[in-house]
């Protein structure tokens, strides 16, 4: 029995002894495990709430003993995607867990349908499902970040017509959340209501939002609303300059993915189109060559 076919049953016995071992302790420990409260949660995806009964007993069980230091930049990194919501930082290193253990289940499992085995694949599929949790948060950040920036300017204009109109900053924030468009922008502008609301000065809130964010434009409209306030400047008009800016900004993304278009079709064209092209005008000049007999 050569090494490589030896470590996978090693592993696989390993596995199965903790299955039996936590099968028999599985309704103890599943009664230790606590009821959660989401009442100020957001709802789970679909995939998340078929397995988060698991997720809730790594979390309770195993992911208590993670020191406080990676905790804190766990819970940092979910704020700024604005997954912080939806789990927090123990239930983030439960599913890397769970991923971890479901991409070596996976591999196994198509090597076994296969008939053969490889350690090498195994540890790809380990290293899939370890990482593949930071690269859904960095999908969900970059997805977060463009859907900002595109109805930014929606909401400046609407803050600039309510500011305009005679209300301050708060009440003009709470217009362009009743009438602005849906997504993250609005609900970033929510926490900075219920910050004020709360007692909080109105820079420090918006300071709050721009550290979750941490995106140049909004950088940008913080640091001139706080200027304008301090110099005493007409807020409206600095508002309305920003709104511009971010217009202006938008159209300029806007042409230039449409000027790389044509160069991100290059590829699809030379690997599938012209390929199938040429076949297809090919064939009847190959088959009247080979019927006429000249090949």
């Amino acid at each position: 029995m050569n090494m490589e076919t030896l470590i996978p049953m090693l592993i696989a016995l390993l596995i199965g002894g903790a299955v039996l071992i936590f099968a028999i302790g599985l309704p103890k420990l599943k009664g230790e495990v606590p009821d959660e409260d989401r009442a100020y949660m957001d709802p789970l995806p679909s995939m998340l709430r078929l397995s988060w009964p698991l997720i809730r007993f790594l979390e309770y069980h195993l992911c208590q003993f993670i020191p406080a230091d990676s905790l804190e930049k766990t819970h940092k990194r979910l704020a700024m995607t604005g997954v912080s919501y939806l789990v927090n930082a123990e239930q983030f290193y439960a599913i890397r867990l769970l991923s971890t253990l479901t991409g070596f289940g996976m591999m196994w499992l198509c090597l076994h349908l296969l008939e053969t085995s490889s350690t090498n694949t195994l540890l790809v599929g380990l290293l899939v499902g370890y990482f593949y949790p930071d690269l859904w948060l960095s999908d969900v950040r970059g997805r977060r970040a463009k859907a900002v920036q595109r109805t930014l300017p929606s909401y400046l204009d609407f803050i600039t017509m309510a500011v305009e109109a005679g209300l301050n900053m708060t009440g003009a924030i709470s217009q362009a959340m009743d009438k602005g468009p849906p997504g993250p922008l609005k609900h970033e502008f929510y926490m900075v209501v219920r910050d004020l609301r709360s007692g909080l000065p109105r820079a420090d809130a918006l300071r709050r939002m721009e550290g979750r964010l941490q995106m140049t434009e909004i950088s940008s409209f913080v640091g001139t609303v706080i200027q304008a306030e301090k110099m005493g400047a007409s807020l409206g008009a600095a508002l309305r300059g920003q709104a511009e800016q971010r217009r202006v900004e938008r159209f300029q993304r806007a042409e230039k993915l449409a000027m790389e278009a044509p160069v991100k079709l290059i590829g699809p064209l030379m690997m599938f189109i012209f390929p199938v092209t040429f076949i297809v005008l090919g064939f009847p000049i190959v088959m009247k060559f080979l019927n006429s007999g000249v090949v």
